[in-house]
């Protein structure tokens, strides 16, 4: 008996059942950006941003899927135009069959997701969701936790340069404070400040963090480390790659997972 094809429908259903559709946010656009449900997918890339290169580096290497952290279609488009980065990547990727899908603001709050890979790499303990949706219950951006024994600012600066292989940080605030309660917040995460403010942490580790977050920071005698929005996220990359490896088998699926190992930080520090 010929063995069973393995669609990109059938992926799908099992990349939602592990990171529901219904933890991304209304302005977002996770799921299935290009492809076709019917078409076969015998390998995967797993990718942060999809990038022209990435996808043709995908078409070159017979990747059949490519799942990203950031929607290819983040707008919604009027226009194809294969000059745009968007229109281009599309066009790429219809010539050489492969599918794009994104998981998003939903791989950002669900379990196991970016940020609770993110406190896990700097080493933080008792772990929850820094906020939950009044509603639902469902965990929101964000996550607190315990450094362990206090720390000083400088040495978790230390930790999380090593951690996430960086070797600059930006830091605001207090820098003679003792840390023990850290909140971690994947990406852009200055929306997130007030539910800081909130909690009983001492630091708040992001990126793409602003002049007068630093301002606030400072006023309250906190401490502010923004780490960049490229190593707040680039983590999940390689664990996502892993997770889906796992539940695929677990289904019975023969697929080549593989995490895409040569995206950088577009911002270099000269």
């Amino acid at each position: 008996m010929a063995a069973m094809t393995n669609t990109l429908g059938k992926i799908i259903t099992i990349i939602e059942r592990e990171i529901p559709r219904d933890l991304s946010e209304s302005w977002d656009n996770c799921g299935l950006q290009v492809g076709d449900v019917e078409w076969p997918i015998e390998k995967i890339w797993v990718a942060l941003d999809p990038l022209p290169k990435v996808i043709a580096a995908a078409g070159q290497s017979d990747v059949d899927l490519v799942i990203t952290h950031h929607p290819l279609i983040f707008k919604p488009l009027k226009t194809v135009d294969v000059h745009t980065p968007e229109g281009a990547v599309i066009q790429q990727a219809l010539n050489a069959r492969v599918a794009v899908y994104s998981a998003h603001t939903n791989l950002d709050r669900v379990q196991a997701g970016v940020n609770d890979v993110l406190a896990a790499a700097i080493g933080l303990c008792k772990v929850v969701p820094l906020s939950l949706d009044p509603v639902s219950g469902k965990p929101g951006f964000g996550r607190l936790g315990q450094i362990g024994a206090p720390i000083t600012p400088s040495e978790l600066i230390r930790r999380l340069k090593e951690a996430l292989k960086l070797e600059h940080v930006k830091v605001a605030g207090n820098l003679n404070l003792d840390i023990q309660n850290v909140v971690v917040c994947s990406g852009s995460g200055a929306s997130m400040i007030p539910e800081f403010f909130k909690s009983e942490a001492d630091v708040f580790i992001s990126g793409d963090l602003h002049y007068h977050d630093a301002r606030l920071f400072e006023f309250a005698s906190k401490v502010l480390i923004d780490i960049g929005h490229f190593a707040s996220e680039h983590l999940i990359v390689e664990a996502l790659a892993d997770r889906l490896k796992k539940n695929f088998n677990s289904e019975g699926l023969e697929l080549d997972v593989e995490a895409y190992a040569f995206e950088k930080d577009p911002f270099l520090v000269v």
